[in-house]
């Protein structure tokens, strides 16, 4: 299976995620699916599309922990930068999915409340810094020699995957450059 963004999303869609009931609701069926009773306050496991319809319905709310805001993605851009050379930070495995959904829901409310573009341009550009900050190690990482398990589980899938491809490609490379050493 080819690792893309509509694979991993389909990944995410369908992980298991707490949420807290907003108040008492009856059990539902959903495509096959018994989800509930709820009751208000206590915490719940469900599938991310599930909690999803669940959060828009008012019915329950992601817990703080797991989602993502400003302040949070300041805290990764920070944790990134104090990495000795080198070094590369931990993110969980579903960072980049959640921030693309952080991301999406924060450009339609500035169709709701135009005055949050200034925080949907902040988000943006602390997004672009961690991506950059994160693709530049791992662009050094795959340029030398193999790293330990230590180092790859740091990474999310989607980065292990570039790792892997750009690891191939300059293995590929430097072979075809040692192949024709010597020629003129």
């Amino acid at each position: 299976m080819e690792l893309n963004n509509k694979n991993l999303d389909f990944c995410f869609e369908n992980s298991l995620v707490k949420v807290i009931a907003n108040r008492n609701y009856p059990e539902i069926k959903l495509a096959g699916l018994t989800v509930g009773p709820f009751e208000e306050g206590n915490e719940y496991e469900l599938y991310f599309w599930i909690a999803q319809m669940f959060a828009e319905q008012g019915i329950a709310h992601f817990r703080e922990e797991d989602s993502l805001d400003a302040a949070k993605l300041y805290k990764v851009i920070w944790k990134e930068r104090v990495q000795i050379a080198g070094q590369i930070s931990e993110l969980p495995e579903d960072f980049y999915p959640k921030l693309r959904r952080y991301l999406a829901s924060m450009k339609e409310e500035i169709a709701k409340q135009p005055e949050k573009v200034q925080e949907y341009e902040k988000a943006k550009h602390l997004a672009w810094d961690i991506v950059d900050s994160r693709l530049k190690k791992i662009v050094a990482l795959s340029a030398g020699p193999a790293q330990t398990d230590q180092v790859l589980k740091k990474l999310t899938s989607e980065e292990k995957f570039i790792y892997q491809q750009l690891g191939k490609i300059i293995s590929e490379w430097k072979a075809h450059i040692l192949e024709h050493e010597g020629e003129t």
